[in-house]
């Protein structure tokens, strides 16, 4: 009878292992080789599909060369240094070609008549993937640490509803109520900078520190230091998504087992929940004394407004109000951030139109500081 029982497990074991292996190769082997061969007799080619890690290893290979070395030169042909392995397989399989991201086919369009084509019939052909979805990639699951299931993420009700909050915090008089904060920023910045003069700055980094400033003052109503912490962690949480963006993950072995950069990952998504947790109770608590008699009518006002609203429909949870404001941190920053270096940038290589923006600027305001009402005469830096 044991013996009988031995064998028939043992055979339910191989039965399951051989079921497992053959899903295996299906996923993993067959499939992308199907897909790969009914694309290539449609005429998109591109880089063989390796087993489980596609064009992974290829892909940080190009990467990683591309920017071990300073650009040889200020230009917008930018493609050969940012993305470097979507340029190198442009000049070898054409405009359009097919490429592997682990076992997931990836058509890359770049004829500008075929991508107009392509998205002007997209109306839901492209939903944002559910914080479900997301997590079922362990390349982008430190994204989802960053993001959540916020505005970004968000679809249906919950969008509209995260839209409204958002809209509410930045039309355009609440702009204009923070035009003070945002000059007071600005002024502290350039006053710092005096101190550097004949020298080097570090300009991105100080744009950097400014937008966290401003974004803190304005949007959540904390100090710098507060936002400084946050931004610090998320900048983190950036870098770990960018090292495993390309990394293979190993089927089932890749679900019980974490690297040191996702465990690292778990610890700073904890230590930015209990940050933003921590302005809030410090929001929650004024009102409780009776210092302010309401939430505010900043973002954090606003999402505490729904935190607390006693219809159940429009009320936020904890990890809803947490990822609004690690979405407005991480993309409001992110944002204000390249836009400015790059604004500076382009106006420091072409001293023409440098010269131009500084006359238009004296035009509208003399010496006075920027106010709301002058900014929205200024045509050329808008441009």
């Amino acid at each position: 009878m044991a013996a009988n029982l031995a064998l028939l497990l043992t055979g339910s074991l191989c039965l399951l292992l051989v079921v497992a292996l053959i899903k295996t190769l299906h996923k993993f082997w067959w499939t992308p080789l199907r897909i790969q061969h009914a694309k290539n007799l449609q005429g998109i080619n591109g880089p063989p599909y390796k087993f489980i890690q596609g064009n992974n290893k290829e892909t940080l290979k190009l990467r990683k060369e591309a920017l071990s070395k300073p650009m040889a030169s200020l230009s917008h042909d930018i493609l050969p240094r940012a993305h470097a392995h979507v340029y190198a397989r442009i000049n070898l399989y054409g405009k359009n070609y097919l490429s592997w991201a682990g076992n997931t086919a990836q058509i890359h369009i770049t004829e500008p008549e075929l991508v107009k084509e392509v998205l002007k019939n997209s109306e839901r052909i492209f939903p944002k993937k559910t914080s479900r979805e997301r997590k079922k990639r362990d390349d982008t699951f430190i994204i989802n640490k960053i993001i959540g299931d916020g505005l970004i993420a968000s679809e249906g009700e919950k969008w509209a509803k995260q839209r409204k909050l958002a809209n509410y915090a930045f039309h355009g008089e609440s702009l204009k109520s923070m035009t003070p904060a945002m000059i007071a920023s600005v002024e502290n910045m350039l006053q710092k900078w005096k101190q550097f003069e004949g020298k080097e700055v570090e300009v991105l980094e100080e744009l950097r520190l400014l937008t966290s400033e401003v974004i803190s003052r304005t949007a959540f109503g904390s100090s710098y230091l507060e936002g400084k912490k946050i931004f610090d962690m998320l900048m983190r949480l950036t870098v770990l998504s960018s090292r495993n963006m390309f990394k293979t993950k190993f089927p089932v072995i890749s679900k019980f087992w974490k690297s040191a950069d996702f465990i690292e990952a778990d610890k700073v998504a904890k230590k930015i929940h209990n940050c933003v947790m921590e302005i809030v109770k410090k929001r929650e608590e004024k009102v409780l004394s009776g210092e302010a008699n309401n939430f505010g009518t900043d973002f954090l006002g606003l999402l505490l407004n729904a935190f607390h609203d006693p219809n159940k429909n429009n009320m936020l949870s904890e990890q809803d109000l947490v990822d609004e404001c690690k979405t407005f941190y991480f993309a409001g920053h992110e944002t204000a951030n390249s836009s400015l270096g790059w604004t500076i940038l382009l106006l420091a290589i072409n001293p023409d139109w440098q010269e131009k923006a500084r006359k238009e600027v004296f035009e509208v305001f003399g010496n006075q500081t920027p106010h709301s009402e002058g900014i929205g005469r200024l045509r050329i830096n808008e441009a």
